[in-house]
């Protein structure tokens, strides 16, 4: 295989790592961007910069770190952009975040995506739409509180609960295989 075949395959190889372990990577940019459009567009810019970058991504290495690290520049990217508006982050809150996410490994990752789909299932099935809505399908308490004709304050509050509900209830799930919850 010729050297530009080579290169063609790993850049190939590198944005399918990409894929499998989006979730993860989604996952930490939202935890520094939590506004899920912007997260989005944050998280493009990665797998835009990862397929750049793919030779310089060495096999056998640990992908989610080295993806991690671009992620976090284009999260600081982000923000530095915004600087002006009253939500960004200083660059110092942004290193303390960044360097605090602990490394996740994927079988820990499935381990807690099983949990969490065992404590979405204790829900009461108005609570469980109400987390589908904001968060699979990515609907703002406002437009929330239209669908479902509850005021938005109604829909922070059950959301909050839903959230500290499912909290609560992973860290008991994961203690018992024990796992952290992170």
């Amino acid at each position: 295989m010729s050297k530009s075949g080579a290169e063609e395959q790993h850049r190939i190889h590198v944005q399918q790592l990409f894929v499998k372990h989006q979730g993860v990577l989604k996952g930490y940019v939202l935890g520094l961007v939590p506004e899920f459009a912007s997260a989005e567009d944050v998280l493009q810019e990665v797998f835009l910069t990862v397929t750049a970058k793919a030779n310089q991504f060495e096999e056998g290495s640990n992908f989610v770190a080295w993806a991690r690290s671009i992620a976090r520049f284009k999260v600081m990217e982000h923000w530095r952009a915004r600087r002006g508006e009253p939500q960004a982050l200083s660059n110092e809150v942004l290193e303390s975040l960044a360097a605090s996410a602990p490394e996740v490994e994927p079988e820990e990752q499935t381990e807690r995506e099983r949990a969490l789909k065992g404590c979405l299932a204790k829900l009461s099935p108005t609570v469980r739409e109400l987390v589908e809505l904001r968060y699979a399908q990515e609907h703002k308490p406002a437009e929330i509180a239209r669908i479902k004709n509850w005021t938005p304050e109604a829909v922070y509050v059950a959301l909050s609960r839903a959230r500290a509900a499912l909290r609560a209830c992973l860290q008991k799930q994961l203690a018992l295989s024990g796992k952290d919850l992170i």
